[in-house]
């Protein structure tokens, strides 16, 4: 980094700033080169991306654009077109700052990974981007010249160890666990069409052997919370969960790019940070990191009892743990699980029926029957299973108009389909054009101290849809909530979509797209089970949201741009709404409706 200062004789200090990155990126992948900080805000600079000597800012390749107002250049796909060097020049004031990136385009990732034997490696492989992935790559393996083709997808006995981490993604990469002497060799990985796009030489280290694991140097009971009267504990949950939400709709976003989308971060996250209470070391670690908080936060699970009761008039909140009665849970995580989240451990049943029938009854009973269905069975195998529920059911403050009324709503394809309305032609409600998210949001006040939000992107296109979603950081959804409660409410048009959202996402994958492959494999439970002998088998989520004419319905279990003074809201069209506990500043329910 060079930096220079030059005084005139006007009194003026001139600054120049650089800094160069060099990248090899694989051909047909997606690419972002930053500027600056996305929090560089400034009306008065002027940003100018560079490439190879011509200034591109006006006019910029096939396959690039500008992201957050030109502090990021995004390429997709990349290609051989687009390898040299890219320079983003930032003037303001008297102040400019340069920063360069050379890229190399490569047809194929071409690595070599050592790794010790009995650990796990993850074998990389990309699909070019795409809207929908209709087919897996093709994975082989070569040793001595022999060529053997690979089944990931295969959960035969002898393929245990082989595991496609995301199924019809475009990450296609590859777990091999338990690594052995045999696993060395080259592996490819190719598309549809025969296209190699990784080639990885796996070399393994034979170590000496280690001691048996043991539980002994781990506590059984979780620390107990130093200072309960902490002014800092709840707004640190309250930022945990707000960034934790925006990670897990990030995640959800890039698995499902198009469809109805609905989660409850409010349940995932109870359910987590109950199973947290039994894991140490790493798995510990691991599960603070994937739901945001810090390490040291030995009160989360205090907070989160407070949480549960300041949300009980509008939000019912139910834990629960199922296990084999072959595992003996200790007695501190009994304890503070009924303690903490009011639920007390209980055995599994001897047969599936039973325990698959077990597990519907409990869902539906927690959810005031909105889902009365989670699983179709119970495999015998099971030794563990987690459990979150979570009801709402919130009145519009200001009741629709109860006469029937239809409309179209257009799809992100522009085919039009008819939908019953709620319609009001005066309606009281904060609506406001949110500039850093690119979105007209209005606000529908709830009982129960909650509040809808529905963000309408500029059209019903894919681009406007991602284009707010990627947008929507923790900062800015926080910073949105805060513009929004000074925004006044006012008299206007406003037309809505009667829904019902039932939806199931794979939660197996975004438990490991959160970092927490370890739970289905070998976790540090020794708070849990003191012989560490437990494994997670599946987790489930499913979240349901009706908009009616009452207001808004919801239960979950782990389940064009207006001015301001435009006077209506019309949001037929796909839109992301956000259900936000006014009360405890949580964030309840994330989605998405493209199809209603």
């Amino acid at each position: 980094m060079r930096l220079q200062a030059v005084l005139y004789l006007l009194l003026q200090l001139s600054f120049e700033l650089s800094s160069c990155s060099h990248l090899r990126v694989i051909s047909g992948t997606s690419l972002e080169l930053p500027c600056l900080s996305p929090q560089f805000d400034s009306a008065e600079a002027t940003i100018t991306w560079i490439f190879n000597g011509k200034d591109i800012s006006e006019q910029p390749p096939p396959s690039v654009r500008y992201k957050n107002n030109g502090l990021s250049l995004s390429i997709s796909p990349v290609t051989p077109a687009n390898e040299g060097q890219y320079a983003c020049l930032v003037k303001e004031n008297n102040i400019e700052t340069i920063r360069m990136h050379n890229i190399t385009v490569v047809a194929s990732l071409d690595i070599t990974i050592k790794v010790n034997q009995g650990s796990e490696v993850n074998l990389l492989c990309f699909l070019p981007p795409s809207s929908q992935v209709m087919a897996n790559a093709h994975w082989f393996k070569e040793t001595d010249g022999v060529r053997t083709v690979l089944n990931p997808e295969d959960d035969t006995v002898d393929n245990k160890r082989l595991n496609l981490l995301y199924p019809l993604d475009q990450d296609q990469t590859i777990l091999i666990k338990d690594t052995v002497v045999e696993d060395a060799g080259i592996y490819y990985c190719e598309s549809a069409d025969g296209k190699r796009l990784s080639t990885i030489n796996i070399i393994i280290e034979v170590l000496p052997t280690k001691p048996p694991f043991s539980c002994d140097k781990f506590p059984r009971a979780w620390e107990p919370c130093q200072d309960e009267n902490s002014r800092t504990g709840e707004p640190m949950l309250q930022e945990s969960m707000t960034e934790f939400s925006m990670k897990l709709y990030s995640y959800l976003r890039e698995s499902y790019p198009s469809s109805n989308l609905l989660i409850s971060p409010m349940s995932i996250s109870g359910a987590l940070s109950h199973l947290l209470l039994g894991a140490r070391d790493k798995t510990r670690k691991a599960i603070e990191w994937a739901v945001c908080v810090p390490h040291d936060f030995h009160c989360v699970h205090f907070q989160m009892k407070k949480l549960r009761e300041k949300l009980a008039g509008s939000l019912e909140m139910a834990s629960q743990i199922y296990y084999n009665p072959q595992m003996n849970l200790t007695e501190s995580f009994t304890h503070q699980s009924i303690q903490f989240y009011e639920a007390e451990p209980t055995r599994l049943l001897e047969t599936s029926e039973e325990n698959t029938q077990m597990i519907n009854n409990w869902v539906a009973n927690k959810t005031k029957n909105k889902i009365t269905h989670l699983v179709d069975s119970i495999s015998p195998n099971t030794q563990l299973i987690l459990l979150n529920a979570v009801s709402f059911n919130g009145q519009w403050m200001v009741k629709f108009n109860p006469k029937p009324k239809k409309g179209l709503f257009t799809k992100l394809d522009g085919d039009l389909v008819k939908v019953p309305l709620l319609y009001h032609h005066n309606y009281m409600v904060a609506m406001t054009h949110v500039a850093q998210l690119k979105a007209q949001v209005a606000r529908f006040a709830l009982s129960g101290d909650s509040s809808l939000y529905i963000l309408l992107p500029r059209s019903n296109t894919v681009a406007d849809l991602q284009q707010v979603e990627e947008r929507m950081t923790d900062t800015a959804v926080r910073q949105m909530i805060e513009q929004m409660k000074t925004t006044s409410p006012a008299f206007i048009e406003v037309t809505l979509p009667q829904i019902k959202l039932d939806d199931q996402p794979d939660m197996n994958i975004l438990f490991k797209k959160l970092g927490l492959s370890s739970l289905f494999e070998d976790p540090n439970l020794c708070g849990l089970n003191f012989e560490n002998s437990l494994v997670l088998d599946d987790v489930r989520h499913r979240a349901f949201l009706a908009l009616t004419e009452q207001g808004v319905e919801a239960g979950a279990v782990t389940a064009m741009s207006f001015s301001r003074s435009f006077p209506s809201f019309t949001a037929l069209r796909p839109f992301i709404m956000l259900l936000w506990s006014d009360l405890a500043n949580v964030p309840l329910f994330i989605g998405r409706v493209t199809e209603p």
